[in-house]
């Protein structure tokens, strides 16, 4: 075979669904990826069931990956003409609540948490009388806080959130920073199916090494500003 037909023979092995696979940048370069790793591009039964290897792979990263990125920050109105101002309904893709504050109240005091059983408690207490909430819980897709607020305070959330799915996005942020780790899930995912047991450590290995390795990066990129010191909760300084 000539130089110009190993050319061709290259170009062509590169080529998935007349995608010549340079970088992921988005869910159709990624497709085309992780298609060009199995070496399947032939089997369109498996090549439908990659969307699937890539939703089991974004689950298993909003339980396991831990960055900054992850962080959001909302707002909501308390609206005390409503039946039930103590709640308000939570953002779509909360995961876990990072901090609650009263963000027009001077000093922006944070909320401090109670269990669902300290509030009723606590309100039985003071009589639920309504007055500035000092203390919030979070059940089901909404929080509750207490006293029940007396005024339309703005309350905002910081919080954990889900990876935006790639089954309704183009790309999005962890796409973008960390590639290998959404190609090495999704390959890893499509071991079983495709009953490829001998891929699963070497897939596992390369998830496993890009998970803890960003894991660190947000770790670094979170506290290097300096050392951590344990001081008493309350104390400002």
């Amino acid at each position: 075979m000539g130089v110009s037909a190993n050319r061709q023979a290259e170009t062509a092995s590169r080529l998935v669904s007349g995608v010549i696979v340079t970088q992921i940048v988005d869910t159709t370069s990624l497709q085309a990826a992780v298609t060009e790793y199995l070496a399947r591009d032939q089997d369109t039964t498996l090549i439908a069931r990659i969307p699937t290897f890539i939703q089991l792979a974004e689950a298993k990263l909003n339980r396991q990956l831990f960055v900054r990125q992850m962080e959001q920050r909302s707002t909501a109105l308390v609206d005390t003409g409503s039946s039930e101002p103590e709640f308000i309904s939570l953002p779509d893709d909360f995961q876990s609540m990072r901090r609650v504050r009263l963000s027009d109240v001077t000093g922006k005091p944070c909320l401090e948490f109670k269990s669902g059983t300290q509030m009723d408690e606590y309100r039985f207490c003071i009589s639920d009388i309504a007055a500035q909430p000092r203390y919030f819980t979070v059940f089901g897709d909404e929080i509750e806080i207490a006293p029940t607020p007396d005024q339309n305070y703005t309350i905002e959330m910081v919080y954990r959130q889900n990876i935006p799915s790639l089954a309704s996005n183009t790309s999005n942020w962890l796409l973008t920073l960390a590639p290998d780790l959404y190609l090495y899930g999704a390959l890893l995912e499509s071991a079983p199916y495709t009953k490829e047991d001998s891929r699963i450590q070497t897939w596992g290995l390369g998830f496993s090494s890009a998970l803890n390795d960003l894991n660190n990066l947000g770790l670094t990129s979170a506290f290097n500003a300096g050392p951590m010191t344990v001081r008493v909760s309350g104390q400002v300084f």
